[in-house]
């Protein structure tokens, strides 16, 4: 049984910044949290030693029981589920207190149906509602980034996906780009994919990832550039990333205030019987004032 199989999962919240913890150190959560991320991932995939993963398993699922309502969303990075260890230490994360699954080395949609399968058995078991996980595929292959909207597609609780295309790692491996800060060699494929997951319905596509810790004037850049063509938000490395991200992700009190009055505009004009009025040095209209209506609703309903 699969999340395709019932009813429509829950909203997804928009998540402007999902912060990397290694899954051996759950004691960095309150400072996680204390940066203000939308979100945690705890990884026990690349952050974890093989010799500790089960050591570290156990430690996330312990932190996942203990997951506090008022907690930034908890995710955890599984690795590959390629074997029955890794089915079993996804079996042990997916419980009450998880907010989703992070799939990494995903090759295409099989890979996302399988997961979702095993995430509605874990749901199940828990007496949780179907599609209550939420499942972010990662693609890190050149054949899962061809097939972007297939994946995106593949299952319901799909919601936080895009290309993530930091320096070195399996991405930049897979399709041969050489890195820079200035992102120009990924601008197409961040902008091909982020098309593929919104024609897919995934409702809030992430990209990242920012290595230079300590270059912040980098990330605000690239977050951006990211930002203006269509992503909700970023994965990070670093506490200090995360105020940068959330900052970008969220709409300024000018823009805010300009939708207002866009808003505002256009109803007064529509309330004469008019359809399109000038407003600020532009004519706008019904499909403007909608694009300014969700960029409001957006932000009343944004974590935090």
């Amino acid at each position: 049984m699969s999340s395709e199989a019932g009813a429509s999962p829950p909203p997804r919240p928009r998540l402007r910044s999902l912060l990397f913890v290694p899954g051996t150190r759950t004691d960095w959560l309150p400072k996680a949290a204390a940066a203000g991320a939308d979100a945690v991932i705890l990884d026990l995939e690349d952050a974890v030693a093989h010799s500790s993963r089960t050591s570290a398993r156990d430690q996330v699922a312990e932190a996942v029981t203990r997951a506090a309502d008022d907690s930034p969303a908890l995710f955890v990075r599984v690795n590959p589920l390629d074997s029955w260890a890794a089915a079993e230490e996804l079996r042990a994360v997916a419980r009450p207190g998880l907010s989703g699954i992070v799939l990494p080395k995903v090759s295409g949609p099989l890979d996302v149906h399988h997961a979702d399968r095993l995430l509605s058995w874990c749901e199940r078991e828990h007496g949780l509602p179907q599609g209550h996980f939420t499942l972010v595929p990662l693609l890190e292959t050149a054949s899962a980034l061809r097939e972007a909207y297939a994946c995106a597609a593949a299952a319901p609780r799909v919601a936080h996906l895009g290309a993530i295309t930091g320096a070195g790692g399996d991405v930049e491996r897979a399709v041969g780009y050489r890195w820079s800060p200035e992102g120009t060699e990924t601008h197409a494929l961040r902008s091909r994919v982020l098309l593929d997951v919104r024609a897919a319905g995934a409702p809030h596509p992430v990209t990242g990832l920012w290595t230079r810790v300590g270059d912040l004037d980098g990330l605000r850049a690239f977050a951006e550039q990211n930002r203006s063509l269509g992503y909700t938000g970023m994965m990070a490395i670093h506490p200090s990333h995360v105020p940068v991200l959330n900052e970008v992700f969220s709409p300024s009190p000018a823009e805010l205030a300009r939708a207002a009055r866009l808003v505002a505009a256009v109803e007064e004009a529509q309330a004469r019987g008019e359809g399109a009025v000038a407003f600020e040095g532009e004519m706008v209209d019904e499909a403007m004032a909608t694009t300014a209506r969700a960029v409001l609703r957006t932000e009343s309903r944004r974590p935090g």
